[in-house]
């Protein structure tokens, strides 16, 4: 059964930092592409990090570019969100997504398996 588990999201003042970790099950990891989603209250999902399978080359969307590092272990089948400089207006439920062919886009149409999220705040 293919599953994909975040964690590690909970409450952080504005400039903190947290990381996020997702484990994944029931799929080829090493093979897939992924990426990290978010959704605020009354708002769109937004894409805001890939990273391709072997982990060499990533990308980021604007709002995030420059705070926000996305790693990945194959060995552990375990993506990662490295957030920092945290914002209020990064207060969010965040997903990790997998991409079977690696197509390194921020959209969802894109990505097959999506995560249940897990919820960061960023508040004083």
């Amino acid at each position: 059964q293919l599953q994909l588990v975040e964690s590690g999201g909970g409450l952080v003042q504005p400039g903190g930092s947290l990381r996020l970790s997702c484990k994944a099950s029931g799929f080829n990891f090493g093979t897939y592409g992924l990426g990290w989603f978010r959704q605020a209250p009354g708002k769109e999902q937004e894409g805001i990090s890939c990273i391709s399978q072997s982990g060499a080359t990533a990308s980021y969307a604007d709002s995030v570019k420059g705070r926000f590092t996305i790693s990945r272990d194959n060995a552990k089948n375990t993506v990662y969100l490295q957030m920092n400089s945290l914002k209020p207006e990064d207060t969010a439920v965040y997903y990790c997504a997998a991409d079977q062919y690696g197509l390194m886009s921020l959209a969802a149409m894109n990505y097959d398996y999506f995560g249940h999220g897990t919820q960061v705040t960023v508040s004083s």
